[in-house]
């Protein structure tokens, strides 16, 4: 459905978000691959408690919430597919960052996650994961490998996208009832986005 031109009401308890997904078509040239203190560990079929956990520490403030409300069952079967995969950024022992790529789609990578904890960011981590994450994908066999993000994430995510080489290609709007309002995320999260009842 095509929205018309001027204002349309998002119903109350419902939060509504402008999403741009971002592609690139050929393996671009990377420069030498920023240090730091990281390391990235590949998860062979992660744990379903372990993958929330860190999809919360890195997502919560910016109201990603699919993951959490997916069921058991529809969770496991993404990440535990073999096409599938899932990847920690760890910094001191810990894990901190959250990468997947999802090659499901016949020569066509998604990176379906990707982020680092409030801890890193302005750290150079995002950055440093962004390289691993263009070195795997294109290791593969792929012409093409995409991504979105939207209007609740960093407003520094977009321009780091283009940075690393993707371009825009397509725009939405997605309306999604209030995680805050449904416990899926604590109700303090996201001030930059208010809660209307």
């Amino acid at each position: 459905m095509i929205l018309p031109d001027g204002y349309s009401d998002v119903p109350a308890g419902k939060i509504a978000a402008i999403v741009t997904h971002l592609e690139m078509t050929a393996r671009p040239t990377l420069s030498s691959a920023p240090s730091g203190p990281w390391t990235l560990r590949h998860v062979e079929r992660p744990d379903l408690a372990w993958y929330r956990d860190l999809y919360r520490r890195v997502g919560e403030e910016w109201l990603w919430f699919s993951r959490i409300r997916a069921t058991d069952d529809k969770l496991a079967a993404r990440l535990h597919h073999s096409l599938v995969a899932t990847h920690a950024l760890v910094a001191d022992g810990r894990d901190e960052g959250l990468l997947e790529l999802d090659f499901r789609e016949p020569a066509t990578c998604e990176i379906g996650m990707f982020g680092v904890t409030a801890k890193l960011i302005g750290s150079g981590a995002g950055h440093w994961l962004m390289h691993r994450a263009l070195e795997l994908a294109w290791s593969r066999p792929i012409e093409r490998l995409w991504l979105h993000t939207c209007t609740f994430d960093s407003p520094a995510a977009l321009p780091f996208y283009r940075r690393a080489g993707f371009r825009p290609f397509r725009r939405q709007v997605e309306v999604a009832a209030d995680p805050r309002l449904d416990g899926t995320a604590p109700r303090d999260v996201a001030r930059h986005v208010p809660v209307i009842e």
